[in-house]
This record gives C-alpha cells, sequence and structure tokens, in this order.
C-alpha cells in the first residue's frame, strides 16, 4: 500500500519562529546568571514593534530589551527597507513573578503544571526522525546558510519549505512535492529564484530521495517580498508540530520555547524523545512513541505509555522505563542538564534531530 505524508519547517525569519527565539535567548540569559530561574515568556510581534510578556523569579539581572533588539538584527532584520529593523521597533516589556500558587508546587520538585507530552522516533533517518520534517528542515537549514554567506544575494530572512513523501509499506520510497517560498528582494525574476533554490538549496539535501516526477513548488503566488512581522503577525509557541515529529504521532499540546526545565511541556518532552530515540536505536522495535503524564506539583509521572506500533514489546518497554529512568522533573533536568543555558539553538531547525542536544545522544 502507497501513501503520502508531508511535513513542513519555517526559517529564523518567520514570525512566529523570531518570536521562539526572543523567548528562548531570554530563558538563556537567566540561566546564565541563576541556573535555577523561574521564565515562563511569550512574545508577540508584528509590524513596528514587539511585545514579551509573562513570569519570571530569579536573582539575574538581565537587559531584555538588549536581548531582543539583538536576536531580530542576527535573524537579518537590521534595515527599513525590510519594513522591521531592530534599531526602531518598539519593544514593550512586561514581566511579573511566578504565581506562589503554582510555586508551592514546584519548590518540592513538582510539575509545574498537569500534561501529557510525547516523544517519537522512528528508523527512517539516521537521526531517528521522520523522513519529511528530516527533509523540510534540511532544505530551511541550507536556505539559511545560502542566505548568511551570501551565495544568493537577494535572499531575506522569511521562508517556509514543505516536502511531501511517498510511502510503500510504510517505508519511504521518494519525494513526491517540494514547496519552498522564500522571501527576496524586489525585481528578482522567478524563474531565477526557483533555478537558484533548485541549484543550491534543494537539490543538494534531496538528492537521494527526488526524481524526474518529483513536483516543485518554489515561491508558488510568484512573488514573495513582503515578509516577517509586516506581513503576519508572530507569536511564541505557534510551531509546535514544525518543533517536533512534523505531523507524525501525536503532541500533547504544550509548546517549548520560553519555558524553564521545570516546566515538564519541555523537560518531559525532550525525556520521552530521549527513551524513544535509544529504544529504536538499540533496536527494541522500529518506531516508537513515548508519553509521559504529569500533575501540577507532583513529581513522578501519572502515567507511562509506550507505543511500538505493532514492531515491539510496548508493555515491557513501559516497564523498562518505570525502572530505569527518573521521570521527575528533577530527574529529568539532571540527567539532561537542562539548567544550564542552550536553548536559543533549539528554537529553528527543531528541537530533535540534532546531536548538539543532550536529548539526542543515546
Amino acid at each position: 500500500m502507497t501513501y503520502l505524508f508531508t511535513s513542513e519547517s519555517v526559517s529564523s525569519g518567520h514570525p512566529d519562529k523570531l518570536c521562539d527565539q526572543i523567548s528562548d535567548a531570554i530563558l538563556d540569559a537567566y540561566l546564565e546568571q541563576d541556573p535555577h530561574s523561574r521564565v515562563a515568556v511569550e512574545t508577540f510581534v508584528k509590524t513596528g514593534f514587539i511585545v514579551v510578556g509573562g513570569e519570571v523569579t530569579s536573582t539575574a539581572n538581565i537587559d531584555i530589551q538588549s536581548i531582543v533588539r539583538s536576536v531580530v538584527r542576527d535573524v537579518g532584520y537590521n534595515h527599513s527597507d525590510l519594513g522591521f529593523d531592530a534599531d526602531s521597533c518598539g519593544v514593550l516589556v512586561s514581566l511579573s513573578k511566578q504565581s506562589p500558587d503554582i510555586a508551592q508546587g514546584v519548590d518540592v520538585d513538582g510539575a509545574g503544571d498537569q500534561g501529557l507530552m510525547f516523544g517519537y522516533a522512528c528508523n527512517e533517518t539516521p537521526e531517528c526522525m521522520p523522513l519529511p520534517i528530516a527533509l523540510a528542515h534540511r532544505i530551511i537549514n541550507r536556505l539559511e546558510s545560502v542566505r548568511r554567506e551570501g551565495n544568493v544575494t537577494y535572499l531575506r530572512p522569511d521562508a517556509k519549505s514543505q516536502v511531501t513523501v511517498e510511502y510503500d509499506e510504510d517505508k519511504p520510497v521518494r519525494v513526491h512535492t517540494i514547496v519552498l517560498s522564500t522571501q527576496h528582494a524586489p525585481g528578482i525574476d522567478q524563474a531565477q529564484i526557483k533555478n537558484d533554490m533548485l541549484t543550491h538549496v534543494i537539490k543538494p539535501v534531496c538528492g537521494d530521495y527526488i526524481d524526474d516526477e518529483t513536483v516543485y513548488h518554489v515561491n508558488p503566488t510568484g512573488n514573495f517580498v513582503i515578509g516577517g512581522p509586516v506581513a503576519d503577525a508572530g507569536l511564541t509557541g505557534r510551531k509546535i508540530i514544525v518543533d517536533t515529529y512534523g505531523g507524525t504521532g501525536r503532541h500533547g499540546g504544550g509548546a517549548f520555547s520560553g519555558k524553564d526545565p521545570t516546566k515538564v511541556d519541555r523537560s518531559a518532552a525532550y525525556m520521552a524523545r530521549h527513551i524513544a530515540k535509544g529504544f529504536v536505536k538499540n533496536g527494541k522495535c522500529r518506531k516508537c512513541e513515548v508519553q509521559l503524564a504529569y500533575a501540577i506539583g507532583v513529581a513522578q509521572p501519572v502515567s507511562v505509555h509506550v507505543n511500538t506500533f505493532g514492531t515491539g514489546n510496548d508493555r515491557e518497554l513501559e516497564q523498562y522505563i518505570i525502572e530505569n529512568y527518573d521521570c521527575s522533573p528533577k530527574g529529568i533536568i539532571e540527567y539532561l542538564g537542562l539548567r544550564a543555558p542552550q536553548y536559543r539553538a533549539t528554537s529553528v531547525g527543531g528541537h530533535f534531530g540534532r546531536e548538539q542536544f543532550a536529548w539526542e545522544r543515546n
């Protein structure tokens, strides 16, 4: 039986991803000075302004304005011609301390909130990620490099990729369709953009999977000059499927960026991925989904669930997790080293599939 499955990725200049990076850069700054900072920061952007809000309890003294502008500048919004400029946009900050009702549960090493988190892994790629999201990320990562290195001079920060993979008997066999929309300077011919994207971006990273029948849609509207926060409002946590597995498997609904590791939305999702990947890498199954669920203020998960989709012994692996992993927030934080500043790097290109992060190393 054959079928198609599609996943997407977005660039650092996408307005939602810009917000994720700002929130995680602020988190990193707090953790650098105070590793026990409690941080839950959200960011909103639109033409000409940025709003940062949330809850922070920390001994650190952080220049929020400077961090925000530094991220925007680094992404590439550094000139008024782009419609959004790091040095001239307004920045509004509204932060308060963590609620004492929440703090009393976290102070005793309990979970910072209730919730359910999923981790997923499969043997489709060396990084144990589904092929559609892996290729979508590779396209965006390549595009970012081409833009920053100046190989294609008309590129601007905002971009989106989408990859449709054809499966046969649950195995990926070829790329059916690739969509790439990239912001560009005015006056660039559509044919030139398509040729450059195929030559410099798509074929170098997808060559093993494309064939003569692969369909390409490059800037399918014909023009993508207006982008970033001018074109669309951005908000932290609105790209959770891009951040995880591209729609393969399930998602508990909680976003990652801007949250310190006492928030199990983030830390338990990282732990679940680590466990699932370990099972696949060690030959226990060909694909695996791990669910961890928590109650606010309670340390240990209220449930542990494994689904190997018929490729392994689910109940045996559940028992292995219970006996061999401390899945309390404190246990996860210590095991994965999550109090160190490292989070802005997660906020573009996916939180999974890159061995620079401890949860990816098995």
